[in-house]
């Protein structure tokens, strides 16, 4: 995925936004009349959809804003919240659609076909086109990923239920429409893990994932002139802003600014940390025991 720019992600959720409101108003209406549940999933996941996107949108928004002496990093986790937020929101759908597919095997209503088909093939391409502006301006913003997985989840399950009505069309088997909600459901849930954990990790800075905090501190440790490497945190602010900090004691001798910049360039260039601080000290000189005359004749 590319880069993205604050303007380009705020257009891109603001289009996908709008799309799915309309067509989540349409679902509910023909979901209900038609008593598809399939439908009414869809619908259901595709207003977890809208919220979802107002939520990254106004995440986007706050994380673009200036830095202030208080909050030095500005609001930059703030669309790890959403992510957050966005990602347990897909859980519990998942959940609420297993519960009410359960309900319907046990007795399943009639559906009519021909509506779940050119419904769900409608919110196919409106989630499509959703999907494809928000994975353009992805990268690896897990706000805009939580919100990529609720588009493409959304035009997954309307191809499901499309394939529903087909095969209800064709059979007459109404066991479909539940079936379909619960593979949409198992799809939503499994989706939404990564970013789950993701979220969680970058809340509790841990290490990014890919990034092996033993192999950094070795290459640190390795670099000529150290002696040693102590007090080393790798996190992250957000999944594509990672940070560094470490105490290195160096050779007695030796320039701690020129090895502090050299270390610098290595982080960068090596393991692509950009914002790093590294206190560089030289390592204290041991002290051997001597005796001097004066003492001796004590």
């Amino acid at each position: 995925m590319h880069g993205f720019g604050g303007g380009g992600s705020l257009r891109s959720l603001g289009i996908a936004l709008a799309l799915n409101a309309v067509y989540t108003v349409v679902e509910v209406v023909i979901g209900f009349s038609t008593g598809s549940l399939a439908l009414l999933a869809d619908a259901g996941h595709n207003l977890s959809d809208v919220a979802a996107l107002a939520v990254a949108a106004g995440a986007v928004w706050l994380a673009s804003r200036p830095a202030t002496p208080n909050r030095s990093f500005g609001f930059k986790r703030a669309e790890v919240l959403a992510a957050l937020l966005n990602a347990v929101s897909l859980v519990v759908i998942a959940i609420l659609i297993f519960v009410e597919a359960a309900r319907r095997f046990q007795s399943p209503p009639h559906v009519t076909g021909g509506w779940l088909i050119g419904v769900a093939t409608l919110g196919l391409l409106i989630n499509a086109v959703g999907a494809a502006f928000v994975f353009r301006r992805g990268g690896r913003d897990l706000n805009l990923r939580a919100s990529f997985i609720h588009l493409a989840g959304d035009a997954i399950g309307s191809f499901g239920v499309v394939i529903a009505g087909v095969v209800i069309i064709t059979t007459g088997w109404r066991y479909a429409d539940p079936l379909f909600s619960i593979v949409l459901g198992a799809l939503i849930l499994a989706s939404s893990w990564t970013v789950l954990r993701n979220s969680v990790l970058v809340l509790l800075e841990a290490a990014p994932p890919g990034m092996d905090v033993t192999e950094i501190g070795r290459a640190l440790a390795a670099h000529p002139g150290v002696v040693e490497v102590h007090d080393l945190h790798v996190w992250a602010i957000t999944p594509e802003f990672p940070s560094l900090a470490a105490h290195v004691l160096v050779q007695p001798g030796n320039d701690c600014h020129e090895t502090r910049v050299e270390l610098e360039k290595l982080l960068r260039d090596r393991f692509e940390i950009d914002h790093t601080t590294l206190q560089v000290d030289h390592k204290a000189a041991e002290r051997l025991l001597s005796i001097t005359a004066h003492a001796a004749g004590r």
